[in-house]
Parts: C-alpha cells; structure tokens; sequence
C-alpha cells in the first residue's frame, strides 16, 4: 500500500469513520490522497478551509424505495441512488447502473471517481452518480419499462438540465435512457432533451455516444504507445466484457491495425487466435442479449470458451479492463507482465486492484487509470448536452473529432502534470492532481459552500 502524506492521513482516517462498511469509496479516496502529498507540499493553501475534507464528502446523497409489478401481477422492490457529489464545475454528470452489485458504497466511489474524471475533460460538467441494485437481465420489455418508470417517478424531482444531467452505465443502455426520459417527460409536462444523455437520435441524442467510451480509451492506450514511438498496429490485445464498452474498443483498436484475442462476459471469455469476430460479438451481445458462450459455437475452429476462469491469463501485449471494478487483480497483474504486456487502459470505473496498479507501474507498464482513459463517454454525454442546448445535432465525424481531441488533451494533460510533479509516465499521479487541482480551483473561488 502506498504512503499518504502525515497531513492527509487524518483525513483519510476520517472517511474511513464516517463512511463505514464501504470498501469502494474507500479505495478510491484512498487512491487520490496518496497523490496529494505533493501538490499540498506545493501548494499548501489546498489544506486549508476543509478543502480537501469537502471534496470527499458528497453534497448530496439520495437513497429511495422502487416498487414495481413484475409480469406475474408481483410487487418486486428494490432500492434507488443518487450521489451528487460535486458541483463546483458545472452540474452534476455522472451514469445510472443498474445491477445487483449496486450499493451506497459504489454509487459514492463512481461519483467521487466521476467528479475528477469529468474535470480532466475540461468540460463544465461536475460528477454524480446512481443506480439501483436491479438486474434487467431476464426480465422482458414490459418489466423493464415498469421498473425505469418507477425509478423516475422518485429520480426526477432531483435532477435537471442545470442541476444534475445523469447518463447510462452498466444496465443502463438506450431501451432503459428511453423508458426514463418519456417517464420524465410524462411527469414534468416539459420536453427538457438536456436532463438525460445517452438517448436515441430520434429524440435528442448524440452520434458516436453509443461508441464513445470505447473509442475513447483506445485513443488514449494509442497516444500513451505514442510516447514509445509505438501504436496498436500488429499488437494483439485482451479486452474483458462485452458490452457497449468492451465491444467499441474493440472496434477502434481493429481500426488502428491490433487484433483482439479475448474477450467476455460474467460467465466466462472466449479465446480466437485469428481475432475476435466483432460483428458476431454484437449479434451476440446487442441483438440477441445473449452470453459469450454462444461465440465459439457459432465461430467455430479457432475459437474456444472457457467457463469462469481467468481472461488476463491470455497472452497479449495491450489489455483493456473493461467490465467492472477490481476485475483484474494482483495476481492478474503479474500474469500479464510475466506473458509482456505493454500497455493496460482502463475502459471501466477502477477495474484495477491498488495491488495490479503497483505491479503495472513497478514493472514499467504504461498503465492508464480509467478516470482519464475511460473519460470519452462522459465528454460525449457533455457534447450532447451542448447539442441540446443549441437545439442541434452533429454529424458522426464531427462528434468523434472532438472526442478524439479531448482524449488527446487528457492525455498530455495528465502525462504534463505527471512531469511538473517529477514523476514521468505516471498517469496515475497526473490524472489525480491534474483533476484535483481543477475542481479545487473551483471550489476556492466559490467560498466554503
């Protein structure tokens, strides 16, 4: 475990105690304290007025009760979130997430994550997070439908296009965004295209949204080679998941000349040493919302699935964690550098254990962490909203340009801030201060609010 600073370490000690039983939210605070130290040796006037304290406790934490009818006639009943964390760059931003998993503890480690992440965006955009521990896998249509309209019935007294924009994560794809906006729209008597991005082109979205995220991390991993004097083109890489995600960073790192060797779901991954065919994936995955299984079943030779397991034990120079938190672990690390892995970029909320961090950086991995590399679906959410605003809507090339050019920002952003603070190539410790830095900023031009 890395050192906090002697002044930090009161702090931390301090959401530990207010924040029990909530390991996530730990890890991540614990993550950024442990590169302050030199910014407050630095700038000591970020100690002062609670200023960091502030910044680890949300402004706004909101939990309530979803009662809905299932296709029997049954009332299920699950439980809402909604963190809205920080405000000082503009409203809060952040995704809903819909999956057993979800608790008080990971709706606050994704919006505190959030919060930096959208800062690095240089967008005015402050982070938030939700979700609900409801899985709408299996259930049909209609129950979706119920489900997403009682969430909204509690959700939209809390959010607007000034004061909290959410967006889709885990769960939560362009069925769901719908359901919830017309549920929005029923009840406000408004047609406010600004409260939710994510949405279908019909009715305010976005082109290159759906791909945003995984184009994005892609673009980053590719300027982070880039400082090597290298790029994807010929490397083989492992990409975890199947989703929205996992399947357009697969996409875009086709285009930049690598194949994918594996790729998978909660059940297990699929190996194709000829490259993963990613039109049979989305058949899989978008159409028919089935399981990865299916993949060597219907690709045949040179492909084959194994159940549970482990994806990082595949051989490949680039992997992009892309599904869940703490997916790859130390061990997982350490497999990978053994097998010589060059890059690792993080397509998901902290998928990376601190232990799997330590062991990519100790080794000389460039590593990038997911609150910039994974930064293009929220700056996307950020374009849609501008969209809206101005009553327009943008053409695929002109949206994906300007993704390409915040991704690039963000990167030499985080590698520039890596160097001032005399730690080259750590973009852990660049996109750490980079985004602290921003939201402080802020926050001390605003008074103790």
């Amino acid at each position: 475990m890395a050192s906090i600073d002697e002044k930090l370490e009161p702090i931390l000690a301090e959401v530990l105690r207010r924040n029990a039983g909530e390991p996530e939210f730990h890890q991540a605070v614990r993550e950024v304290l442990e590169s302050l130290g030199r910014v407050i040796a630095k700038r000591p006037e970020y100690a002062d007025d609670a200023l960091i304290e502030r910044i680890c406790e949300p402004e706004r934490q909101i939990i309530f009760r979803i009662p809905w009818l299932d296709d029997d006639g049954q009332v299920q009943v699950n439980r809402g979130f909604r963190v809205q964390f920080n405000s000082a760059l503009g409203p809060y931003k952040g995704g809903i997430r819909f999956h057993p998993s979800v608790n008080l503890s990971i709706i606050k480690f994704l919006g505190f994550e959030q919060t930096f992440k959208n800062a690095l965006t240089g967008l005015p955009i402050g982070g938030g997070k939700g979700g609900a521990d409801f899985d709408p896998r299996g259930r049909s249509d209609a129950e979706v439908m119920r489900f997403c309209q009682s969430f909204m019935t509690e959700l939209y007294r809390h959010i607007g296009d000034k004061t909290d924009v959410p967006a889709g994560d885990i769960g939560v794809g362009g069925r769901e965004i719908g359901y919830m906006f017309g549920q929005y729209k029923r009840l406000t008597n408004c047609f406010a295209a600004g409260v939710l991005t994510g949405k279908g082109m019909l009715y305010g979205g976005s082109r290159a949204r759906t791909e945003a995220t995984g184009y994005g991390s892609t673009y980053f991993v590719q300027s982070m080679l880039g400082t090597k004097g290298d790029s994807f083109d010929g490397k083989k890489a492992v990409v975890s998941g199947s989703g929205n995600v996992a399947i357009y960073t697969m996409e875009k790192i086709q285009s930049f000349g690598g194949t994918i060797i594996a790729c998978s779901d909660s059940a297990g991954y699929v190996v194709d040493e000829n490259g993963i065919d990613l039109n049979l994936v989305k058949e899989i995955k978008l159409a028919r919302r089935g399981r990865i299984s299916e993949y060597a079943r219907l690709r045949g030779t040179g492909s084959h699935y194994v159940e549970g397991g482990r994806i990082w034990d595949v051989a490949c120079d680039v992997a992009m964690p892309s599904a869940t938190q703490n997916e790859l672990t130390g061990r997982d690390a350490r497999t990978l550098i053994k097998n010589g892995v060059i890059a690792v970029g993080e397509g998901a909320n902290m998928p990376s254990t601190p232990e799997a961090v330590r062991a990519f950086q100790e080794a000389g991995v460039l590593f990038g962490p997911g609150k910039a590399t994974n930064a293009g679906g929220v700056a996307t959410s950020a374009l849609e909203m501008q969209q809206n605003a101005s009553r327009d809507s943008w053409s695929f090339k002109r949206t994906e340009e300007r993704l390409a050019d915040i991704m690039h920002s963000i990167h030499d952003t985080c590698a520039a801030t890596a160097d001032e603070y005399g730690t080259p190539g750590d973009y852990v410790l660049g996109a750490n201060i980079a985004g602290f830095v921003r939201v402080a900023e802020a926050m001390r031009a605003q008074g103790v609010i």
